[in-house]
């Protein structure tokens, strides 16, 4: 899986596109894990802009879990944005909204992780 990665400011956008399911999820992951491993106490930021990503499954529900304790433990920070209708309603209903930081767009999530003074435009 492509994740097109794009700087903006300070963090590292990923933009996956189409499913994460049982088919797409270990590509999902491995398309992640370089990223995660920059991603700590001051190192990379990431954004997950979830605007592409049309379904999601529990598997990759747990790519994303994973890759949160992964940052979490490494002192980073990773947040999700642009989460379509039916991808924001799984979230609430397995509660992974209260896991994640979640912003309406790529630019909303930037600018939440810019340092101060930076002011976050892509």
């Amino acid at each position: 899986m492509e994740l097109q990665p794009l700087a903006a400011g300070s963090a590292t956008v990923l933009r996956p596109q189409g499913r994460i399911d049982h088919t797409h999820a270990d590509d999902f992951q491995q398309a992640m894990a370089p990223h995660l491993r920059d991603c700590g106490t001051g190192g990379a930021r990431l954004v997950i802009d979830m605007a592409g990503v049309s379904y999601i499954s529990s598997i990759g529900l747990r790519a994303l879990m994973l890759a949160i304790k992964q940052v979490k433990a490494q002192g980073g920070r990773l947040v999700l944005a642009g989460l379509t209708p039916l991808v924001l309603e799984v979230f609430k209903i397995s509660r992974f909204d209260m896991l994640f930081e979640i912003f309406a767009d790529q630019q909303a999530a930037v600018a939440a992780l810019a340092p101060a003074g930076e002011g976050g435009a892509a």
